[in-house]
């Protein structure tokens, strides 16, 4: 699950990151709302956490512009702004949550996993592929009826084959949902994902594309 971090205190966003890539998911961090904007233009993310002091626009004029991009991307503001007129304003600019600082980071967590169980109802709360069910909304994999436990990057990357059967997912796709900007990946980490997964799924569940990526296809 990707987040955009939009925050110009590095102290505190390098705070929320690091909790955040701990539970598993992707961060990246931007410090201006006009880049911010032009990213999600490029390569929209999952999730969106938005302060609302940046330092060249205001935060809810940068919601507005992402609400003109995408008007169903989750957006969460995280701000000092605690007044119930400054809630109201940034609600009415589209914003999906609200959460003043200072803030306890299981709080945050919390709010965020709200956002992963509707994007899940909103996609497919179940996904299922012969053998294999993936559940969205408990994060649960079954291969004929039996539990499978799964780390959360490998949870993630199993989720994105299955949601893309049928199609080649690139290496670097892979990695993308999975990683965040700047961080050191390993040459060989989707493929040692991979081999993980396999070794818990049936035989050729998940099928390589030499050169390419990988597949999940229909039998």
């Amino acid at each position: 699950m990707q987040v955009l971090l939009i925050e110009d205190d590095d102290s505190l966003a390098q705070g929320v990151k690091t909790s955040l890539m701990r539970e598993g998911f992707a961060v990246n961090h931007l410090t201006h709302g006009k880049l911010a904007v032009s990213s999600i233009e490029n390569e929209c993310p999952d999730i969106v956490i938005l302060d609302l002091g940046l330092p060249d626009i205001d935060g809810n004029d940068v919601l507005r512009l992402i609400r003109k991009i995408n008007g169903e991307l989750p957006v969460l503001i995280l701000t000092a702004r605690t007044s119930l007129e400054d809630k109201i304003t940034g609600l009415d600019a589209g914003a999906d949550d609200y959460l003043a600082k200072p803030f306890e980071m299981p709080e945050l967590l919390a709010r965020l996993r709200v956002f992963e169980r509707r994007l899940s109802t909103s996609k497919h709360s179940e996904l299922r592929i012969g053998e294999v069910c993936l559940d969205n909304t408990a994060h649960q994999i079954t291969v004929s009826g039996e539990g499978v436990d799964l780390p959360r990057r490998e949870f993630m990357l199993l989720k994105a084959l299955m949601e893309n059967v049928g199609r080649v997912q690139t290496r670097e796709s892979l990695e993308s949902k999975l990683y965040s900007w700047g961080e050191e990946v390993v040459s060989n980490a989707i493929e040692v994902h991979i081999h993980h997964l396999r070794k818990r799924l049936p035989d050729n569940f998940i099928k390589t594309v030499r050169g390419v990526g990988y597949t999940v296809k229909v039998k």
